[in-house]
Formats: structure tokens, sequence, C-alpha cells
């Protein structure tokens, strides 16, 4: 009774993400017209921003929501148990990423494939092996950090484009960082879908797989000039934590265990081979975590803002305004992939605006009875491709500070996201990949939009 007596604010509901939109993204844009750069967007911290969008939590909500109130209302929304699994994990795959890196398995890994890549395979080697490390990582940007130089050199070296090499390793990173288990944006995914991460694995390999080799056969014909040069040394032992993970992350072992597991395994691969010792292993765990802060304590403030926006009515009134204008699966398929994709060329980081999409989703995808594996590949995969066209997204950023070239130069080479996008259009525009569930009608969801269906089935 008393929850009906509190007024609800619609549109204006929103008013704190309005609030970290205009000093983040508006900030971002004045600083790049002053020019800042690559550095214009980093000027103003989201964190900052995030802070400003709380202080603004705190002033809504009229007399029948008091101070405190208000507060337990943000920390509530920030202390959820799926957002707090999330941080976990965040932390957890920063360590691995970061005892990995630290005995040497990117390089490993990296030299591996480039010394069984033939000459006309340059471009299609490159996609492919950044592909697999950043599915190994979990992440693009360390992806683009560990192979960008790489790439720049054998492009040198063969006398091929730079924009196109850098093009394939912008591509086959995206790739991993949208299909790996361990990546920010799944987890992200598939805790706001409800979703399992095998689940979605399977459902995202078949998009992103068709694109994959779509994208390798472009880079084949337009690479099939270079020629590779130079010796690639590596330790086959140092790829054995990335196979690890991978492999026993399809028999849908508990994500704790899974990276507790990889972290254990890198790290007995270091020590075995002399690369690290036990102190330096111990360091690369926490650095391995401190990479993962911001984005831990991001989703933290996020979330928190976004129960605040959930108490002032504003995801009710946005869910029943996108539920008004949906009237079919297709068009609330094509409705997440815009809403997701709008949030994503807003803030520039594809992790935040999937969990700022996710929870909009439930409603609409229980009203069309979408499946939550579904859910979360859409929302992963066009979140991506966004991510991949944008100039000021930070992979486009990190890849044009390894050339000078234009952010342009390297989006128009960036094949694997437009077609990446293309496919899963298709998919949608057709009614392809339906679960056997969706098509025989069976509830998904139950009346709290929480997937009812048993692990694995969907």
């Amino acid at each position: 009774m008393e929850n009906q007596k509190k007024k609800t604010y619609g549109l204006s509901a929103f008013t704190p993400l309005f609030v970290f939109l205009a000093i983040y993204l508006g900030s971002g844009i004045l600083f790049a017209l002053l020019g800042y750069g690559g550095d214009s967007f980093k000027q103003i911290p989201r964190t900052a921003a995030l802070v400003a969008a709380l202080l603004v939590c705190l002033c809504m909500g009229g007399k029948e929501r008091n101070l405190e109130y208000r507060m337990d209302t943000f920390c509530k929304g920030a202390a959820d148990a799926n957002t707090m699994i999330m941080v976990v994990i965040f932390l957890l795959a920063g360590a691995f990423s970061g005892v990995a890196s630290a005995m040497g398995g990117v390089e490993a890994t990296a030299n591996l494939g480039l010394t069984f890549v033939p000459q006309q395979f340059i471009f299609a080697g490159i996609f492919i092996i950044s592909a697999f490390v950043a599915t190994a990582m979990g992440t693009s940007m360390g992806t683009i950090s560990a192979i960008g130089p790489i790439a720049v050199a054998v492009a040198e070296g063969a006398g091929v484009s730079l924009a196109v090499a850098l093009g394939s390793v912008l591509g086959g990173a995206m790739f991993g960082d949208n299909l790996s288990m361990i990546s920010d944006t799944t987890i992200a995914a598939t805790r706001g879908a409800g979703a399992e991460m095998r689940d979605k694995f399977k459902m995202n390999g078949l998009i992103a797989l068709t694109a994959a080799i779509i994208s390798c056969v472009i880079f084949t014909l337009v690479g099939s000039s270079g020629e590779l040069t130079g010796t690639f040394e590596y330790d086959l032992i140092k790829v054995v934590p990335y196979i690890f993970v991978l492999l026993f992350a399809l028999t849908g072992c508990n994500v704790f265990v899974l990276l507790l597991a990889g972290i254990g395994v890198a790290g007995a691969v270091g020590i075995f081979t002399n690369s690290i010792t036990i102190i330096e292993f111990a360091q690369a765990v926490g650095s391995g975590m401190s990479g993962m802060f911001e984005i831990c304590i991001i989703a933290l403030l996020l979330r928190g803002v976004s129960g605040v926006v959930r108490d002032l009515g504003g995801i009710d009134w946005m869910v029943a305004k996108m539920v008004s204008k949906v009237k079919t699966r297709k068009g609330a398929e094509y409705m997440i992939a815009a809403m997701v994709s709008i949030f994503d060329a807003a803030l520039a980081n594809n992790t935040i605006a999937i969990i700022l999409a996710a929870p909009l989703t439930r409603q609409m995808a229980a009203e069309h009875n979408i499946s939550p594996k579904r859910v979360a590949s859409l929302l992963d995969i066009f979140a991506c491709v966004v991510q991949g066209i944008i100039p000021h997204g930070g992979q486009i950023l990190l890849a044009v500070t390894l050339t000078g070239l234009s952010p342009f130069d390297l989006i128009i080479h960036n094949y694997y996201v437009y077609i990446l996008a293309i496919v899963t259009i298709i998919t949608i525009q057709f009614g392809l990949m339906k679960t056997r569930e969706e098509k025989e009608g069976i509830p998904l969801y139950d009346e709290n939009m929480e997937p009812v269906a048993k692990k694995g089935n969907l």
C-alpha cells in the first residue's frame, strides 16, 4: 500500500542517467573539439560522471521518499545478487588474464599462430590469432595491446596495408570479446538476461563463427600479396592455460571454479617454466584484479542508479512504452538491438551499455517469449558491433595509437563487425535460430520476468 502512494516520474525518472550521459558524453565531445584527440573522453572519467548521477539520485523522490530511503534504494540496486556475482567474476577473470599474460601466454599463443600462417593468409592468420587470444583472455583491449604491435611489425615487414592488418586485429579481438565466457560483456549480458554462459556461447557461436569464416575469406583476398618473414619462437606449454579454460568452459563448469582453476593452471605453468616466481604469481593476480576495479565500480554505481530509476517508476514507464510499440517477436529483437546500440554509441563502452540495457529487455522478451540466451546474444553482439565502428571507442583509439592512422581508416577495414551485424540481422528478419521452447510456445519466464526453463535447455 505504501508503494502505491509513492509518486512515479515517468521519463523524468531517468534524470540521473541523463546527467551521467550529459557530463561524460558532453565533456568528451567538448574536449574533442578543443583538440584533445584520443584523450577527449578521458578528461572527465565515467566514475566522476556517475558520482554526479548519484547526487541527483539523492535529490529525487519527493517528500514520501526521505534521504535515508533514497540511499537504501541506491544501495539495494547496487547490491543486487546478480551484480555482486558479476563483480566477483570480473575480478577473477582479471586475475586469470594477469597471470596468463605475466607467464608469457599471450606472446606464445601469437607466435605459435604466426609460425603456421601461410604467406597468402597473413591477415586471415592475424585475425584468427587475435580471435583465439581474445576468446581465451576475455578482453579485446588486452588483445589489441598484445597482438597490435606484432601485426604492425608483420605488415611493415611484408609491405602490406597497416590499416587492414589492424582491422584484422580489431575484428579478431571483437570476435573473442563477444564470444569469450570470461569476457566482461558476456558476464554482463548473461547475468542481465538471466542466461547460462554455456547456452549463450552456443547461440552466439553459430552467428559469430559464420561471420568469422566470411571475414577470413575477405582477409585472405586482400592479403594474398603479402609475405610473412621472421622467426616466431614459442613454448607450447604456455598456451595450455588458455586451452584449459576454453575446453572446460564448454563443459558447463561453474564459472567461479573454472576461473580459479584457470588461475592455478596458469600459475603452475609459469612457475614450472621459470617464467614467474610465486611472488610474481601473487603480484600478477593482484594487478590483474586491479585492472578490473574501474569496471566493477562502474557496474555497482550504474546498478545503484538503475535501482533508483526503477523505484521512481522509470523502468516500468520505459518498458510500457516499448511493449506498446512492439507487436512481434521480430520487432522485439530489433528493439533490443537498437537499445543497446544507442547506449553503446553514447557511452563508448559495450559492457556499460549492456548493463544499462539488460534490465529493460526482460519484460519485452517475456512478452514475446524470447529465450534468455537469445536476449544475451543480441545484447552482446550489437554492443560489439557498435563498439567496433565508433571513432571514440576504446578499441579504435587504442589501435590508432599504434600507427597514427585515422580512426576512420581502421573502421573501414574492420570487416568482421559489419558481417556480424548482417548475419545477425538475417537471423532476426527471417526468424532463424528459434529454440524448441520458443517454437512450442513454452513459457520461459515467470510473473517476475525471471527465467523458469531448466538450466541448459534454453
